[in-house]
């Protein structure tokens, strides 16, 4: 039982890990849009799905157009993702990617609510951090409470 459990969990650290390493690669791949290309392409929408659409398009390109954080971020993504994967540093990678899979999940919620597939992918990958940090509090858990003298 044991041995399935531990099975299992490897299982879950590699499926976060390895999309952290994808979603962190894919912030590289191809050029940033021009804040003109940004505006263009939001104008494109037509009423009803306009609002949603727009500030979807936005948020993202404001992150590209800051001209670091959307880097930032894809550095981070790559590096948690790499902690994750190793075995010594899993329980670092799943604590620092914890913050981030939360926004990527509670972007979805509140700006892809209609989107069920990515909800439910990011909704698992952001229980599959919380499962993989659950998992070792025997090694941070002394960190909450420290008794007095």
């Amino acid at each position: 039982m044991k041995k399935s459990v531990n099975i299992l969990f490897i299982a879950l650290r590699l499926i976060l890990g390895g999309m952290m390493l994808y979603g962190g690669i894919q912030k590289f791949q191809g050029p940033l849009p021009s804040p003109v290309a940004v505006v263009e392409k939001a104008e494109k929408f037509t009423a009803p799905e306009k609002e949603n659409t727009l500030q979807k398009i936005l948020y993202i390109s404001g992150a590209k157009q800051t001209g670091y954080f959307w880097q930032v971020l894809g550095i981070c993504e790559l590096l948690f993702g790499l902690l994750l994967l190793l075995q010594g540093t899993s329980l670092v990678g799943a604590l620092f990617l914890l913050p981030i899979t939360l926004h990527i999940f509670l972007f979805h919620v509140f700006l892809e609510s209609d989107e069920v597939g990515e909800l439910l992918e990011t909704g698992g990958l952001f229980l599959i951090n919380i499962l993989l940090v659950l998992k070792e509090k025997d090694k941070w858990k002394h960190l909450l409470w420290i008794k007095p003298i």
